[in-house]
């Protein structure tokens, strides 16, 4: 059964399809899944209600979601259920995952509407309305969300499930993980409720309650009357920002709301609260915690921090400026916070280079803009060297069809990084896949190296851990790619090292380059001793107890490598190095003419030939800052 008001359709009670645009004829809706429909009415003890077909009229702006209050009492009225949009996905990845939204105690389910184009592309998106007539426990709401995890697990187990909450959806998707270990679930939990006991909202329940006893009117009727009808006046914000929370993603809620429903909203916080909590324990799903800094109506930001301690799977992300509302944020896109924190894949484990997504204009100027300051500090000069060993200035001499590695060494800090991986993307439309140290994705455990989101622009730019399988995955795909045989113990360098190498004795990468017929390009990069001075390294640190201490400590929060090798590149400890700028300087970058190994595959896998390719390349970069 279906029927259809306006822009918005709904079809039977298991599960429903909305467009907010014009829907498109059935044989354009992406077909990558089953049809919804048949893949929840098969299994008709997914939503245990009676079929209530309903309709109603959505239009939506670049700014909010208006909705047409002719039909608003029918969407209130009506049985919980599924629906998804189907003007998101019309260009969908194979093989995407399905992402279920649990949305706020107002129950809308529109809380992702200004999401849903871009998240249509990565996800199949099914969202879940909870009416404001609907009395569902929360334990049964549990039940429901949980039977559908079930069934879609059951047909696709080699797919992560997402479960994206908001406040009280966090708790349902908090609870549904806590219940069901095994399956592969990824949480992305948005202002949890799970701090409602300590919110100011819930000293509200008993004057609500004696407020509902004397009247039954309206929500935006009373809070109108406010001043005339006694209530105290540190009381009306509270339910004002209330409301507001639960109206924020469906505008008008609260006119059809009544003072009974929003008790029994808040109490239905206060259960899922109370339930979540003593569950925490048991979650082991890979969770990212979203947390606003300027949220009125629960302390997110405290909360956020206390989840992570309690999920050992955890991530978490803070937004300053944000307030409960997270995902209506004009200034918050929820699919660069995934991408950057690598946080979307599509198989059981997280596969660095498939599971890329390139990142949008709109994505890389954010990411440049967050580094502008070393690009204007540096003032950055490109030169490169054509086929018949011109140099030139620009970066013309480099190749344009992979793969194609190229092999430098890191200035102090690695402070060079930024502006290469920017110009060479903005001048020649190449993105370089940087291989980086693991630190900058995982921590063996929590404690004072800086948090994972700091490299969130670098992730997003596609930075990969540093691996044999992620070169070899990189150079199958065909990727430029950007290779510091140094490391960290070049970034790090002590005072007079500068340009200096640090390579392992034996060839890493020459004849893993050769079997893909990659092009090598040696690079070099000078100014470091323009820009700034050396004046506490790592020998003078370790000679002070706290701050040896202190280094010892955050290097055993990172992955150890070369831990098989002798010699000073395998020493990997972590610490800060303290610089003193002398500014302006100018960084120089020469990239090298690039050494071809296509047809020489047979003659690399000797590993003499091979050694004396990689002393070639190590020699002609040690010249480069003499230039």
């Amino acid at each position: 059964m279906a029927a259809t008001v306006g822009n918005l359709s709904f079809h039977s009670p298991f599960i429903h399809r909305i467009s907010t645009t014009n829907p498109p004829p059935p044989q354009s809706i992406p077909t990558t899944r089953p049809p919804l429909s048949a893949s929840l009415t098969s299994h008709p003890q997914t939503l245990n209600i009676p079929p209530t077909p309903v309709s109603v009229s959505v239009s939506t702006t670049s700014t909010n979601l208006r909705v047409d209050f002719h039909h608003l009492d029918r969407l209130t009225s009506s049985p919980a259920r599924w629906f998804s949009p189907v003007d998101a996905g019309s260009s969908r990845l194979h093989n995407s995952p399905l992402l279920l939204y649990l949305p706020g105690i107002g129950g809308s389910g529109f809380g992702l509407s200004l999401h849903h184009p871009r998240l249509g592309e990565m996800f199949d998106i099914w969202c879940l309305h909870i009416p404001a007539s609907d009395r569902t426990p929360f334990p049964e709401l549990i039940k429901m969300v949980e039977s559908t995890v079930k069934s879609e697990n059951y047909q696709s187990p080699e797919r992560p499930i997402y479960l994206v909450g908001q406040s009280f959806g966090a708790c349902l998707a908090l609870a549904v993980a806590a219940r069901n270990p095994q399956i592969d679930l990824i949480l992305v939990l948005a202002n949890s409720a799970t701090s409602f006991d300590g919110s100011q909202l819930r000293p509200l329940i008993p004057v609500l309650e004696a407020m509902s006893k004397e009247l039954d009117a309206r929500l935006g009727y009373i809070l109108n009357m406010v001043p005339g009808i006694g209530m105290d006046s540190t009381v009306a914000p509270e339910i004002s920002k209330f409301l507001t929370a639960m109206s924020s993603d469906l505008p008008g809620l609260s006119e059809v709301f009544s003072v009974k429903t929003l008790v029994w909203k808040l109490r239905l916080l206060d259960s899922a609260c109370s339930y979540t909590n003593s569950r925490l324990h048991a979650v082991k799903a890979q969770t990212l915690i979203l947390s606003s800094g300027k949220d009125q109506l629960l302390p997110s930001k405290q909360e956020g921090e206390r989840l992570r301690r309690l999920i050992p799977k955890s991530d978490i992300r803070t937004f300053d400026d944000s307030g409960h509302m997270l995902f209506m944020d004009q200034d918050f896109d929820l699919v660069t916070v995934l991408k950057g924190a690598s946080f979307y894949r599509r198989t059981r484990k997280l596969d660095y280079v498939s599971d890329y997504l390139p990142p949008t204009d709109y994505e890389f100027r954010k990411a440049r803009e967050s580094h502008r300051f070393v690009e204007a500090a540096f003032a950055p000069v490109m030169l490169s060297t054509l086929e018949d060993g011109e140099i030139v200035k620009g970066l013309l001499g480099i190749p344009s069809e992979g793969p194609v590695i190229f092999v430098g060494y890191h200035m102090m800090l690695g402070l060079e990084l930024a502006p290469l991986i920017a110009r060479i993307y903005a001048d020649r439309g190449i993105l370089v896949r940087g291989i980086a140290h693991p630190l900058m994705f995982n921590k063996l455990k929590q404690g004072r190296m800086p948090d994972n989101s700091n490299y969130d622009t670098h992730r997003l730019m596609g930075a990969v851990p540093v691996s044999a399988t992620n070169l070899f995955k990189l150079l199958k795909s065909k990727s430029h790619i950007l290779l510091y045989p140094g490391g960290m113990r070049e970034a790090l360098h002590r005072k007079g090292e500068e340009y200096k190498l640090f390579w392992p004795e034996q060839s890493e990468f020459v004849r893993m380059a050769a079997r893909f017929g990659a092009k090598i390009v040696p690079f070099g990069v000078v100014g470091e001793d323009d820009i700034g001075e050396l004046v506490f390294d790592y020998d003078d640190q370790m000679k002070i107890p706290y701050l040896r201490r202190f280094i010892q400590e955050i290097t055993e929060e990172a992955t150890q490598l070369r831990s098989d090798i002798e010699g000073e590149v395998a020493n990997q400890d972590v610490h800060l190095p303290v610089m003193s700028p002398k500014l302006p300087g100018r960084f120089y970058y020469l990239f090298g003419k690039p050494i071809d190994t296509q047809g020489r595959q047979e003659e690399l896998r000797n590993r003499e030939k091979a050694h004396e390719l990689y002393l070639e390349v190590k020699s002609e970069i040690k010249h480069y800052h003499c230039l």
